[in-house]
């Protein structure tokens, strides 16, 4: 019996170096006859230095929701498609997760590629411990911050933060009010890119040190858990 072919495919693209791409995503890229994109100008420029001439659509967190049930239609028409974000694998932290589910409720096949996401080089070249973690993405920016730095205040995994740069300290800043100024953590910048930045140190060192300094680029912050 034949597997039932796929009618989503999931395809992580590189955080920064466009070597790290695996042959299977380009092949798939070159395969579909749609590839959904975060912002298609950043996605033209990979699929550019690919050779990958196929169509592209613009999917992205404003037009999710409004476009969703077109692509369903289309899929269960027979098109393929595949969902990619601007850089690493779609739904972490970028859109994915309502078509994914919206697929699956339909009985659409759903496959995921491995490939490129930010949070994990940096979990492993942190130098904290790895084997037990928890992803918590971006922290609420306002509403909620509070409760939930008290909350990981108390966790004990190491913990996976994202961030933005004009943010970087300030969080930083905080966790080391919430968790202790002796807590140990690591930032790591701009990950694959030329600029690549790995800095550890304990929070309020990494706090002090960053605010010295212009900040640029994607973050990952990874903070050990509590003792």
């Amino acid at each position: 019996m034949n597997p039932a072919p796929t009618n989503l495919y999931i395809v992580p693209t590189p955080i920064g170096n466009l070597e790290d791409m695996t042959f299977r995503a380009v092949r798939i890229l070159k395969e579909v006859n749609v590839i959904l994109a975060e912002d298609t100008r950043t996605t033209s420029k990979l699929l550019h230095h690919y050779g990958i001439e196929n169509k592209t659509l613009a999917h992205h967190q404003f037009n999710e929701h409004k476009t969703l049930e077109k692509i369903i239609d289309m899929l269960l028409k027979g098109e393929t498609f595949a969902l990619v974000t601007d850089a690493g694998t779609p739904g972490i932290s970028d859109p994915g997760f309502l078509l994914i589910r919206a697929c699956i409720r339909e009985n659409l096949k759903v496959e995921c590629l491995p490939g490129a996401t930010a949070f994990v080089p940096a979990l492993v070249s942190s130098g904290i411990a790895c084997d037990h973690f928890v992803f918590e993405g971006f922290l609420p920016h306002k509403k909620g911050r509070h409760t939930r730095l008290t909350f990981l205040a108390e966790e004990e995994r190491t913990i996976v933060l994202y961030e933005s740069p004009h943010r970087l300290v300030k969080s930083l800043q905080q966790m080391t009010d919430y968790f202790g100024e002796k807590r140990n953590a690591c930032v790591c910048r701009e990950l694959t890119k030329v600029f690549e930045e790995i800095a550890r140190g304990t929070l309020k060192e990494l706090a002090e040190w960053f605010n010295s300094r212009p900040v640029k680029g994607e973050i990952v912050i990874v903070v050990e858990g509590k003792k």
